[in-house]
């Protein structure tokens, strides 16, 4: 007979079980899809495995200007977030006002608008002033709506930084700008690489705002061209799609990987301030 503790850490393994399949079982289908041109949604390895599937989406249309685009719009866009999320959480953190809170929360509650809400107006906005079919004109948009969570997270990671290095930097004749790019952004990396990961997937993964804002097929990312794989009358090939789907995570992980090692760092006092 099994004890109450073990039964309740038995019913805790299972459910962290039930939810760990669920993430690899599409992740299963994806990788013996893509390697099967029979693919179906069905879960099973292939039977004869092949790289046709790559090849075949490994094509300047489908694949390579795309991926292009989408570097070319997310990239700049996660580069204006992180600037203006910067500028915007210093004051935030360094500096206390009777407006900060309300600030914080119209913040907050910025992060809680979907962007199907503003779409229509956003367009039309994009119409009168010539930014309607403009890649940097659907990055500033892409920045704009993920800036407001981007500033959220940076103030909370920027308020862990102690004041007293920033002081001493004063101390030493440093302005407020030569703080903020000496002192506190660099002891605040594994922070930044929070925030550069996840505001650069949001808008990676974004498929409404390009299809919306963008009309000449050369310009559309590749979350917009995905769907050329689903045909008509429920044709979808299965295969093409897995495959790339492989390709299109690919920039995502890479991005991950290269900034993993400062995710894990942090800041110490110890020899940062003497005497």
């Amino acid at each position: 007979m099994l004890s109450r503790r073990r039964r309740q850490r038995l019913a805790a393994d299972l459910g962290l079980l039930a939810v760990a399949a669920a993430f690899v079982v599409p992740l299963l289908w994806l990788a013996f899809a893509s390697l099967d041109t029979e693919a179906t949604l069905r879960v099973a390895p292939p039977g004869d495995p092949t790289l046709d599937n790559f090849s075949a989406v490994l094509t300047e249309e489908i694949t390579f200007q795309p991926m292009l685009n989408s570097l070319l719009i997310c990239g700049g866009a996660t580069l204006i977030t992180m600037v203006c999320a910067a500028l915007a959480a210093y004051p935030l953190s360094r500096f206390r006002s009777r407006f900060s809170r309300p600030y914080l929360l119209t913040i907050l509650f910025s992060t809680c608008l979907p962007i199907t809400a503003v779409m229509v107006p956003v367009y039309g906005l994009f119409v009168q002033i010539d930014l309607i079919d403009t890649r940097y004109g659907t990055a500033l948009f892409l920045a704009t709506s993920q800036l407001p969570f981007a500033v959220f997270l940076m103030k909370n990671f920027m308020d862990g930084v102690p004041v007293v290095l920033e002081e001493a930097a004063w101390t030493d004749g440093a302005s407020w700008r030569q703080s903020l790019l000496r002192v506190i952004l660099p002891l605040m990396g594994p922070g930044l690489g929070v925030v550069t990961v996840y505001s650069f997937i949001m808008m990676w993964g974004n498929f409404f705002v390009p299809f919306m804002l963008l009309v000449d097929p050369a310009k559309l990312p590749a979350s917009v061209t995905l769907f050329t794989f689903f045909g008509n009358y429920g044709a979808v090939a299965f295969g093409q799609l897995a495959a790339f789907s492989v390709l299109y995570s690919t920039p995502v992980i890479l991005l991950y990987v290269l900034i993993s090692r400062r995710l894990g760092g942090g800041f110490t006092l110890g020899g940062a301030v003497k005497g």
